[in-house]
């Protein structure tokens, strides 16, 4: 929802913050499989170290960059479908394994797995409905798209070593929670929404 209300505001932040890597001669698809690199090795990490404040902070970072690779397409004037679709799949498979590296290393299986699949059903609910119905990719500012899970998901990693008091469940499981329970949320929107265009364009 936060980068899709603001698309012009975050369209001039990630380009300025893509120049060195124009300058460097990284194509968008490079920078994408830099992204899920440094997603997969912070998880490796995550792994052997179990602090989730580096982690946390890792992915930030990790995340930060592979954000890049749009602005690198538009710089570049390189965007292609294949590079948007690329990008998808790349940032499901970068979910995949940082709830699964979660999960090895908390035992928060279940709740995990409940924040992955609404995670996984947010992105489908949209993608199934452009094979139904031409649609707007930017007109679908729901309530926690991708950006919002990120921002949630390592603010819980990182404050989470700091906040633990008797009673308190801890950032990182709440941010779970929170993940799991509005993730489903967005994609029973998307559903909604995409039932109501989908009838529309049948005349129903």
């Amino acid at each position: 929802m936060l980068d899709s209300t603001n698309r012009a505001l975050s369209d001039r932040i990630w380009n300025a913050l893509a120049t060195p890597l124009v300058a460097a001669g990284l194509s968008p698809n490079q920078v994408t499989f830099l992204g899920l690199v440094l997603v997969a090795a912070n998880c490796g990490a995550y792994l052997a170290h179990r602090n989730p404040f580096w982690f946390g902070l890792g992915l930030a970072l990790s995340f930060a960059f592979d954000g890049l690779d749009g602005a690198v397409a538009r710089r570049t004037g390189k965007s292609s479908k294949f590079g948007g679709y690329l990008d998808a799949v790349i940032d499901r498979y970068q979910e995949i394994a940082v709830f699964f590296a979660i999960a090895l290393v908390t035992g928060l299986w279940p709740l995990c797995f409940l924040a992955l699949s609404g995670s996984l059903l947010t992105s489908y609910n949209k993608a199934r409905t452009a094979i139904e119905i031409p649609i707007d990719n930017t007109a679908w500012p729901d309530l926690m798209e991708r950006l919002e899970r990120i921002i949630v998901l390592c603010a819980g990693l990182i404050f989470d070593p700091f906040l633990k008091f008797p009673g308190w469940p801890g950032p990182l499981l709440v941010a779970l929670v929170v993940i799991a329970a509005f993730s489903h949320i967005t994609a029973l929107q998307r559903f909604w929404r995409a039932r109501t265009r989908i009838r529309a364009s049948e005349g129903g």
